[in-house]
């Protein structure tokens, strides 16, 4: 099977749209995220799935605290912009977006996501061309309502 059979398949999996951040060398970094997942609740880990060639790939092996922000439908745009390579980034990608703080992480978070989670790297799992990252959850955040943005089909798609 080629890898492109396998990714056309896989573009017919809907997933939540998440925006992974984290801090290195006193700056931002972040990329948008559809392989993200609860692992356990007791005690509450989830995993993210990055890419190698991604930056965030050697960043999150540098650091250990990373946040995760579930974004709502109407962060489309945010989502499209972490979605670039980072070679594509000038250094103003958080620029001027509504963003918090965690208190347990520091790292950035986005104000109107549906969920923020903070997380400290709990194991790191070399899985062929990506790198999974299971991180214990520090501390949630929750919305009080909102709908979920996703992807399918190589788009981003809502529930209605």
């Amino acid at each position: 099977m080629s890898p492109e059979t396998f990714r056309s398949a896989m573009a017919r999996l809907a997933g939540a749209v998440t925006l992974v951040t984290a801090r290195h060398e006193g700056a931002d970094v972040g990329m948008t995220a559809t392989a993200f997942l609860p692992v356990s609740a007791e005690p509450p880990l989830v995993l993210v799935s990055v890419g190698r060639p991604a930056r965030m790939h050697r960043v999150l092996r540098a650091t250990s605290y990373w946040g995760v922000s579930l974004l709502a439908r109407h962060q489309r745009d945010l989502a499209a912009n972490f979605a670039r390579p980072s070679a594509d980034d000038d250094g103003t990608r958080f620029d001027g977006l509504p963003l918090l703080r965690g208190p347990h992480t520091g790292v950035s978070l986005v104000d109107g996501a549906l969920a923020r989670f903070e997380c400290r790297t709990y194991r790191m799992v070399d899985a062929g061309d990506h790198i999974l990252i299971v991180g214990a959850v520090l501390g949630v955040d929750l919305a009080s309502g909102g709908e979920p943005l996703l992807y399918f089909e190589r788009d981003y798609r809502t529930l209605s």
